[in-house]
Formats: structure tokens, C-alpha cells, sequence
């Protein structure tokens, strides 16, 4: 859940971005972004450190981003620091990623599985789930060994588990209460 300082800025930003009718860059950008924070987890302590001065951080922010990434996005960074608010540039942008989403009809999901699956398996999931939904469904295909066999397929908030280890523990349970199988 996100806090309220997020839903606030992550606001800001999506109606700036609709306000210019770029939403959908928008998103990538920050889903780009997103993808650089996760591969770097020194960033977010160097947003944080105190030894390092405002204009420092800032600077850095425009001479590696300036080039990649849209103006307001960059400037919306500074904002940040310059609020002391940098620490919830992660928050933030998964938030606004979600308000994006929304606006473009599109839904997130995850597909769990032992072993990767092969792209036709995936596309024919997600194929069901657009069909279902009704909405763009942007899947992602998560890996957890202890499933065994079988997927787990999450949107939203609706899970369908379908997996080996779900069975097996439905059976332990059953077991343990002394009912059968």
C-alpha cells in the first residue's frame, strides 16, 4: 500500500502527463526508471545521503538522465530533492505506473511457475486473461521452484492457484484434520 506523500506526487506527475497527452511515454519512462533503481541499489542511498549536497544529486540527475528521459520527469526528480521527498521516488513512480495503467485500460499480472514458461504458453494465458478481463493484460512470469508443477495466476487482487504444491498442502490439510483425500 502506498503512503499518502506518494499518491500525492505520483497525482502531480500522471496529471501532468495527461495535461500533455503523454501518458503512455510517460509510463515507459518511468517504468524504464523503475528497471535502473531495481538494477542499482546504490541510487536510492545516494538520493539519501546527507553528505552529499542537493545541487550535487541534482546535477548528477541531469547529467545522466537529462539525455534519456523527458524533461518533467527529470525536473520532477529535482522536486524531490529539493522537498527532501527523494526517498519516495520509488513509491511514487510504481503508483503513478498504476494511475498510467489505469488511464490506458491496461491491467498487470503474474504468472508463477516452477520453470520459465515458453512464450506460446504465455501469450494463450494471456490471450484468456485479456478475454476475460476485458483489458490489455501486461504479463509478467515470475519463477518460484517450490511450486513443483502447475501456475499461479495473479491480477489484482484475484488469484488462481493451480499448482502442485497447492494440492499437496490441501491434502496435508485434510490429512491432519483426519478427513480423507
Amino acid at each position: 500500500m502506498s503512503s499518502e506523500i506518494s499518491e500525492r506526487y505520483a497525482q502531480a506527475l500522471f496529471e501532468l502527463a495527461l495535461e500533455e497527452k503523454k501518458v503512455k511515454d510517460a509510463k515507459e519512462e518511468t517504468e524504464s526508471l523503475l528497471g535502473i533503481l531495481r538494477e542499482n541499489p546504490d541510487l536510492p542511498g545516494f538520493f539519501r545521503a546527507v553528505k552529499i549536497t542537493s545541487e550535487e544529486k541534482k546535477q548528477m540527475i541531469e547529467q545522466v538522465f537529462s539525455e534519456a528521459y523527458d524533461r518533467n520527469l527529470i525536473n520532477f526528480i529535482k522536486l524531490l530533492i529539493d522537498k527532501g521527498r527523494i526517498g519516495y521516488l520509488e513509491e511514487i513512480l510504481k503508483v503513478f505506473v498504476q494511475k498510467a495503467n489505469e488511464e490506458l485500460g491496461i491491467t498487470e499480472a503474474t504468472v508463477w511457475s516452477a520453470r520459465k514458461l515458453p512464450e506460446t504458453d504465455l501469450k494463450r494465458i494471456r490471450g484468456a486473461l485479456e478475454k476475460k478481463t476485458g483489458k490489455q493484460i501486461v504479463l509478467r512470469n515470475e519463477i518460484d521452484e517450490q511450486l513443483i508443477a502447475g501456475i499461479k495466476v495473479v491480477v489484482g487482487n484475484n488469484v488462481t492457484d493451480v499448482t502442485m504444491k497447492r494440492r499437496i498442502d490441501g491434502m496435508k490439510e485434510a490429512l491432519l484434520r483426519g478427513g480423507q483425500v
